[in-house]
């Protein structure tokens, strides 16, 4: 078999980009070890928000919304700007995000401070008792995994991109620096082109290419819960918290409430769900809706944050090999980033530029120890 170019990875981010270079005409080809979106993408919390606190990842974001809403249209997935409310508790706190909120207008996000009042207003059911304000950007909002990823799928297919599931690559031919080939458990596929897209599993393909340079990414378990139904809208926004460890969470198009807190565990792959979460997301999560006492829990589980040391991703061409990219490491944010990610990437690829800024995640900064600042980050 044969094709210009192959992406390795069928999460939210190597689909979006076999979508879009289908688009362009492109001869492409996914390589997904299980199904797609098993990795990491189907574990998410189904949020998507403009609210970072640097111009680049607002920048990506604010275009990675506006693709959500355009192909949530075009191919029917569920897509809603239900918005993110980020609760504040201290004068450093609102100081901070002020500065963050500054940073997204500039850029054309909405992004407001609010009072406690105007808060419990979107959320009946907050205990504001402690909150002094809160960040609220209403064009912040959520999409289904499962059916997104899917409808990216199927129409990148129907341009004729190959999705191959259950084809693991195993090794990557290289000659004089050039790729010539991929060895998968279904055989060989002649190529020029590879894109590494497994986030979690980044360092094992760029091993298989001796990669130069070094690119930490290493996965993480983080854990997530859902309820029983409750009131449908109940709790529109995605709703944050770092007071209460880093915590999250929203409504979901069933009823249930999806939430999770910042408990980390790691370097590792294992995804054996701990006790120890249950007991601490429990207590958070119900104290910033003390409601929450009331509800069972009907299921945990994990997934990965594919985490950087400043928590951006490493996204970019690597020179030293012809032709190899990387978009990987994305720290819990490769859904949200994924339509955006999949644009820049196919930019890069057949015109070797971008509008977007992609030089802020250059995957050469930690070689150099040029660490970007810390993306926000929760849960």
């Amino acid at each position: 078999m044969k094709s210009d170019i192959v992406i390795i990875g069928g999460g939210i981010v190597g689909i979006s980009l076999a979508h879009e270079l289908a688009k362009r005409g492109e001869d492409v080809t996914v390589l997904e070890k299980r199904f797609i979106g098993s990795g990491s993408t189907f574990r998410c919390g189904t949020g998507i928000r403009q609210q970072f606190n640097d111009e680049a990842n607002v920048q990506v974001m604010k275009r990675s919304v506006e693709l959500w809403k355009k192909y949530s249209e075009e191919y029917g997935f569920p897509f809603e700007q239900t918005g993110y409310l980020f609760l504040l508790y201290s004068e450093e706190e609102v100081k901070q995000f002020r500065e963050n909120i500054s940073i997204q207008n500039r850029f054309g996000v909405p992004t407001r401070l609010i009072t406690p009042e105007e808060a419990k207003e979107i959320v009946p059911l907050l205990d504001t008792s402690e909150i002094i304000a809160a960040s609220w950007n209403p064009t912040d909002g959520k999409a289904d995994p499962f059916h997104a990823t899917t409808a990216f799928a199927l129409h990148a297919q129907e341009m004729s991109a190959k999705i191959l599931e259950y084809t693991e690559a195993k090794d990557i031919i290289i000659v004089d620096n050039e790729i010539k080939a991929i060895k998968t458990n279904n055989g060989i596929i002649k190529t020029g082109i590879v894109i590494n897209a497994t986030n979690a599993w980044s360092k094992l393909i760029n091993a298989m290419v001796k990669l130069p340079i070094r690119i930490p990414i290493e996965p993480y378990r983080h854990q997530a819960i859902i309820t029983q139904p409750i009131k449908k809208n109940a709790i529109n926004p995605m709703v944050i918290s770092f007071k209460y460890k880093d915590s999250y969470l929203t409504q979901t198009d069933h009823g249930g409430v999806i939430g999770g807190i910042g408990y980390e565990v790691g370097p590792t792959y294992d995804l054996t769900p701990a006790y120890g979460f249950l007991r601490e997301v429990t207590t958070y999560l119900s104290k910033i809706i003390p409601a929450l006492r009331e509800l069972l829990i009907l299921r945990t589980w994990a997934g990965y944050y594919a985490k950087t040391p400043d928590s951006n991703p490493a996204i970019g061409k690597i020179e030293e090999i012809s032709d190899y990219y990387i978009a990987a490491g994305f720290s819990g944010h490769g859904f949200m980033m994924g339509p955006a990610v999949g644009e820049m990437m196919a930019d890069l690829i057949t015109k070797g530029k971008t509008s977007l800024p992609v030089e802020w995640y250059d995957p050469y900064r930690f070689e150099r120890g040029d660490l970007r600042q810390k993306a926000l980050q929760m849960g």
